[in-house]
């Protein structure tokens, strides 16, 4: 099972957006915790233990052994709501789990190794999805999801179904596409406009006059006639 990270919560009592907008003022953040058989919960986060907490991991898969009340309990994060400028946490949902459930949660995929196609071929690794969904065993989750991509040549692709995560159902469609080495973009040359010097060269034309003349010379012959 991955490692659990710690921390604490206290029971939170106001309700509605004015409470909350002064816990956030105080840096504490509003969020919940319920799960099977539990009466959802408000609880109040101290902000900087939590932006500690998540630091070198992904919490929403992350085993975060929450102490509430004197007691402590195995959660993971269902939800972790956002400000849309800002990014900074604003509320988390925790999900109470027991090591004999099986769950399903997101896992990221991490490439491991300098493809070949990258190493030889000058290509690009490109990685397409990052995440996939497992299900699997509370004590069995596992600390990383990784994909080894060392023998990936050009042209080459990953896909989920190369992922081998012990004692988990994978979820996620086998035939997605997880990673593949490109041929590196060559960026096309801007087309060159030659630049014209010199004076355009004049039309010459007969002048109308001498058109006129011509046409007049030509009736008054036939007239004659």
């Amino acid at each position: 099972m991955a490692e659990a990270v710690s921390l604490s919560a206290v029971p939170r009592t106001g309700r509605g957006k004015g409470a909350s907008r002064r816990a956030r003022a105080a840096q504490q953040i509003p969020a919940v915790i319920y799960g099977r058989g539990r009466e959802p919960q408000p609880l109040l986060l101290d902000r900087a233990a939590l932006e500690k907490a998540f630091q070198g991991v992904n919490p929403e898969s992350t085993v975060f052994d929450l102490a509430v009340d004197g007691s402590t309990v195995k959660t993971l994060i269902r939800e972790v709501q956002r400000h849309p400028v800002a990014h900074r946490i604003m509320h988390l949902d925790f999900y109470e789990i027991h090591s004999g459930e099986r769950i399903r949660l997101e896992m990221q995929v991490h490439l491991v190794g300098a493809p070949e196609g990258v190493r030889h071929g000058g290509g690009v690794l490109d990685q397409v999805i990052r995440e996939v969904e497992i299900e699997v065993l509370v004590s069995d989750i596992p600390d990383r999801v990784e994909l080894d991509v060392t023998d990936l040549g050009l042209g080459k692709s990953m896909h989920v179904s190369d992922l081998n995560i012990p004692n988990a159902r994978i979820l996620s469609d086998p035939g997605f596409t997880i990673c593949s080495v490109v041929p590196p973009r060559v960026e096309e040359a801007p087309p060159v406009v030659e630049e014209i010097t010199g004076d355009e060269p004049e039309l010459i034309r007969k002048p109308k006059a001498e058109e006129g003349e011509g046409e007049g010379e030509g009736e008054a012959e036939g007239t004659e006639e």
